[in-house]
């Protein structure tokens, strides 16, 4: 099989990301992998799509820092390749990470994954529907039920009036963005700080306001779904509580937030069951659902992560049950002599 990720660029890249396992996980199974940055697509003159895109040199390697290093190195193998002759690409950037310095960046990834998808290479998440997700208001197109009160505004006096309507309480957050940046959780205490934190969101676009949880001061869940439906391994979940006991009230790993496995309980799995159907009518292959009690905070279509570390503290090989995976659908793919459409083969 030949599998290529699309990710924001090599030099960003580290060694605890989802994709570096990925890669490595499909490396020691045997398949050619390629990795190819936003930057580096090619229609060519002859109608060709094709890539500049950095190739492993080994074979095998002893962990994700190896492979990254091999990856990242002055004279790393770089090659023109056919996008086009792959059976596989990932879809694997981040948007938030290019609103600053290239606007442009993950709108042409998805156009140029666009025009993969029809020269039969299975392109997952499905390309033409990640574009709706671009940003949080695709959360806003599943089921009320599952999600908290939220209101999307550039008005400072709306935001306000929603947190004087919620008692004082509430959560605000950029429309773009992840990781946790530019978060604020807003309590009666807040007082002239409000101002502040409101500043600072709509500075970039338009903010998201939700009620407070305030079952958040334990953390949240982070439920990985594959096919739609909750990941599974040997009867265990990829589901991962995180949490923060440093007084932040983020939870986000890469905001300082810890993690444990975790078993899903009736409320994440009732929520992962209601957002099921819209996640396959949309090709959403790979998704990360961020549950609070019975709400689901977030929704991670463009980059879930958290499979290296539910590999890591269960000794399960959820990785490897996602190349496996992928192996079966190309597999479908050419058995049905590439007739089934992306989105079909995304959830199939």
């Amino acid at each position: 099989m030949k599998l290529g990720f699309v990710i924001n660029d090599i030099a960003t890249e580290k060694d605890n990301f989802t994709t570096i396992r990925l890669a490595r996980r499909a490396i020691a199974r045997g398949h050619e992998v390629a990795l190819i940055g936003l930057g580096g697509f090619i229609y060519d003159s002859n109608g060709v799509i094709r890539a500049h895109a950095h190739r492993p040199r080994g074979t095998g390697y002893a962990d994700d820092a190896e492979l990254l290093a091999d990856l990242q190195a002055d004279d790393a193998r770089i090659e023109r390749i056919s996008v086009e002759a792959l059976d596989v690409l990932m879809l694997r950037s981040d948007p938030a990470d290019e609103v600053n310095e290239r606007p442009w960046a993950p709108n042409s990834g998805l156009l140029f994954a666009q025009l993969a998808a029809l020269k039969h290479v299975i392109v997952l998440n499905d390309p033409t529907h990640l574009t709706d997700a671009s940003n949080k208001t695709y959360f806003q197109h599943f089921p009320e039920e599952v999600r908290p009160v939220t209101c999307i505004t550039l008005d400072a006096e709306e935001i306000k009036a929603f947190i004087a309507a919620h008692d004082g309480h509430g959560v605000i957050k950029p429309l773009q963005g992840s990781g946790g940046q530019s978060v604020f959780v807003v309590t009666p205490d807040s007082g002239g700080n409000l101002n502040q934190m409101i500043d600072a969101v709509t500075r970039d676009g338009y903010a998201i306001v939700q009620e407070y949880l305030p079952r958040a001061v334990d953390g949240d869940l982070r439920l990985l779904t594959l096919n739609g439906r909750p990941l599974e391994v040997e009867g265990t979940y990829a589901c991962i509580r995180r949490y923060n006991d440093s007084g932040d009230a983020r939870s986000n790993i890469s905001a300082g937030g810890k993690y444990e496995m975790a078993v899903p309980d009736e409320d994440a799995l009732r929520i992962a069951s209601i957002v099921a159907p819209k996640l396959m009518r949309d090709g959403m292959y790979f998704a990360g659902l961020d549950i609070v009690g019975d709400k689901m905070m977030e929704i991670n279509v463009d980059t879930p992560g958290g499979i290296n570390m539910a590999d890591d503290l269960t000794g399960l090989d959820f990785s490897g049950h996602i190349i496996a995976d992928l192996e079966r659908k190309v597999a479908m793919r050419d058995h049905y002599n590439r007739t089934l459409s992306n989105t079909e083969l995304a959830m199939m």
